[in-house]
């Protein structure tokens, strides 16, 4: 194996074993070092330095002895936490996703990780115009020549690695594109949600100027609430969701959009 090939391998089990620590901290709220080395079958050395990486991106609080989650503003808003739960559901999302996109098209996408995901796809469609205010997106995306990119501009979030606010609204209502590709935080079988207005803001005008729209949503946001409401079900020609949600709530959303399930693998 070779040198990359070897730390990538090394990093997949550091990475499980922490998105295992902070699932845990999210659901019971704090834990112990002690606690979190019995979970996880490993020294509790190992655990600080894992709490110290985990609180460095945004995720966990640390405090004497042990951990706390922060507000789910915060830790569901920071791309670092994002980037590393759910991966293969949302590649499988992508997948699909990637189907309904034809060569010729112009299409915008979220600061999602799905659609993060999907950008990685969207190079071997190509020719496309391809609109983002997600500054990794724009980053995969450069240097293909027949993605031409349209980057939308605002006040720079750090949490989200992205462009929001005004400037990012406005620039949006000055464009009409085939389909917008986005993401939230959760839904149930009628509406749509996310817990940050600025965020919501953003996602309406994308809906706004899109022909049609499609939501890609893995199942852990299904069937849950957030503060502010994005918009109904309806709003959307599409739904891509992995394998493993809901049957009933499935059956009641197919009765107001086209539903498409992605396998997952692995």
């Amino acid at each position: 194996m070779n040198t990359t090939g070897a730390q990538s391998a090394a990093a997949r089990p550091q990475d499980a074993r922490r998105q295992a620590i902070a699932e845990h901290v999210i659901k019971q709220g704090s834990a112990t070092v002690t606690e979190l080395a019995e979970l996880t079958e490993v020294s509790a050395m190992t655990v600080h330095r894992d709490l110290d990486e985990l609180a460095r991106r945004g995720v966990l609080r640390r405090f004497r002895g042990g951990v706390s989650a922060l507000p789910s503003t915060v830790f569901e808003s920071s791309l670092d936490y994002r980037l590393g739960v759910h991966v293969a559901q949302k590649e499988a999302i992508a997948g699909t996703a990637a189907e309904l996109v034809e060569p010729g098209m112009s299409v915008m996408l979220d600061d999602s990780t799905t659609a993060l995901a999907l950008a990685r796809l969207l190079v071997q469609v190509g020719p496309l115009t391809v609109v983002t205010n997600a500054r990794r997106i724009v980053d995969t995306l450069a240097e293909h020549g027949e993605i031409r990119l349209i980057g939308l501009g605002g006040e720079f979030s750090r949490t989200h690695d992205s462009y929001l606010g005004v400037p990012c609204v406005e620039a949006i209502e000055a464009l009409s594109v085939d389909m917008v590709l986005v993401s939230t935080s959760a839904m149930d079988a009628r509406m749509t949600y996310h817990q940050e207005q600025e965020v919501v803001l953003v996602k309406r005008a994308m809906l706004r100027s899109g022909t049609r729209r499609t939501l890609l949503m893995d199942r852990s946001k299904m069937s849950r609430t957030a503060l502010h409401r994005l918009g109904p079900v309806t709003d959307f020609d599409h739904l891509v969701v992995d394998e493993g949600a809901d049957a009933e709530m499935l059956a009641e959303i197919r009765e107001y959009t086209d539903v498409r399930v992605a396998p997952v693998v692995g």
